[in-house]
């Protein structure tokens, strides 16, 4: 079974790679499916007027927000799933995880961006692509 991680921020262009993820299931057989919100965390003084259980608590909130959309397609689907939630550096948070967890695939969206505007903002789809030793799949939005 093929295990796939699948990082998603909750936006539109995130949620296609569902599409995708049904179509290589359709090909593959059946996945081992890691959906992986990562939250940046609270820096400098913001910590120092909110608990850390009120941090943590606004995390997990934020980032079952932001998988909501995946997870009820894929119960819709009828596709198992596990979901996680993790603080840091989103590029090398994601990396980070499919080395340690031994995944065979990252599947993430790009977000479409022209490549003078990507050059200029960067991308966590293109780090993830340059520091990933886990095979990367991007989907691109349906223009």
């Amino acid at each position: 079974m093929l295990k796939v991680l699948v990082p998603l921020d909750g936006s539109e262009n995130a949620n296609r790679v569902l599409d995708h993820l049904m179509k290589l299931r359709a090909l593959s057989g059946e996945l081992d499916i890691h959906l992986l919100n990562v939250q940046i965390p609270v820096d400098g003084h913001a910590r120092s007027f909110v608990s850390h259980d009120e941090l943590e608590t606004w995390h997990r909130e934020e980032g079952l927000a932001a998988l909501a959309t995946a997870r009820a397609a894929l119960d819709a689907a009828g596709m198992p799933y596990t979901h996680h939630i993790a603080l840091g550096h989103v590029a090398d948070t994601i990396v980070r995880y499919a080395t340690e967890h031994r995944f065979d695939k990252i599947v993430m969206a790009t977000h479409g961006r022209g490549a003078l505007l990507q050059a200029l903002l960067g991308s966590v789809a293109h780090a993830v692509l340059e520091r990933s030793p886990v095979p990367v799949t991007l989907v691109k939005p349906v223009s």
